[in-house]
């Protein structure tokens, strides 16, 4: 008795709808979960003596550069602390009260940015004062009224001048330098610096470039926020 015979294209579309479900799977399962790249982590990497296990895997772990903790007066003159949340992701530029234009023109642009977010727990922005001799929390609170009117989680703030320097050379890894040239210019970065709540550096958007760089900006929120909503899940 002789089996019966089927035909070549039937089988293999047979095939083909056996192995249809089975890939399908495998794409919403491993590759559903990371449909967007991750942000950059700025600054010197180091690889460290300890491992993570990843699909069976035992992968270093890398040490990355981050922003060490700080503390500066506000326009209330309140303490800021930086971190103030272990969960929250910060926006932070340099500036001073007496800059002629680029200032005014950077923290318009965060405030549109500021005002997006100012229901979002996650969020924070802080405007760090390169001329604390002069901008102190009076001068800082006048300044900041038309920015934080609509943005209660922005402060301006002021503190010691050698801390200052050293935070935006050391740890933001931006520009902030008294121009002997005039008493009251200094040369500051107009860089809007993403942090996360890692600390980290991930993202650096020049404001002086116009309105495309503020809306990468609030963009790259976005994927950060969801970021750390994935990892709060995790843990």
């Amino acid at each position: 008795m002789s089996l019966p015979s089927f035909p070549v294209k039937k089988i293999l579309i047979l095939l083909i709808l056996l192995a249809v479900p089975g890939t399908l799977y495998y794409l919403l399962k491993e590759k559903g979960q990371n449909r967007y790249r991750p942000l950059n982590i700025y600054g010197e990497k180091k690889v460290a003596s300890t491992f993570h296990t990843k699909r069976g895997k035992q992968i270093p772990d890398t040490i990355y550069h981050v922003i060490r903790d700080f503390s500066l007066l506000n326009q209330n003159s309140d303490t800021v602390k930086f971190p103030a949340d272990s969960n929250q992701i910060t926006v932070v530029n340099f500036f001073y009260t007496r800059c002629p234009l680029l200032c005014r023109d950077m923290n318009k642009d965060l405030a549109r940015v500021a005002k997006m977010y100012n229901n979002n727990r996650l969020m924070r922005f802080i405007s760090i004062s390169v001329d604390p001799d002069y901008d102190n929390p009076a001068v800082l609170a006048e300044y900041s009224k038309p920015y934080i009117a609509e943005n209660k989680k922005w402060d301006f703030v002021t503190g010691d001048k050698d801390l200052i320097y050293s935070l935006a050379k050391t740890d933001f890894m931006v520009d902030a330098i008294a121009d002997t040239t005039g008493k009251t210019n200094i040369i500051h970065s107009p860089m809007l610096i993403l942090i996360d709540p890692q600390k980290r550096i991930r993202g650096y958007y020049d404001s002086s470039l116009g309105h495309e760089q503020v809306t990468l900006l609030s963009d790259e929120i976005k994927l950060l926020i969801t970021e750390e909503l994935r990892s709060i899940k995790v843990r």
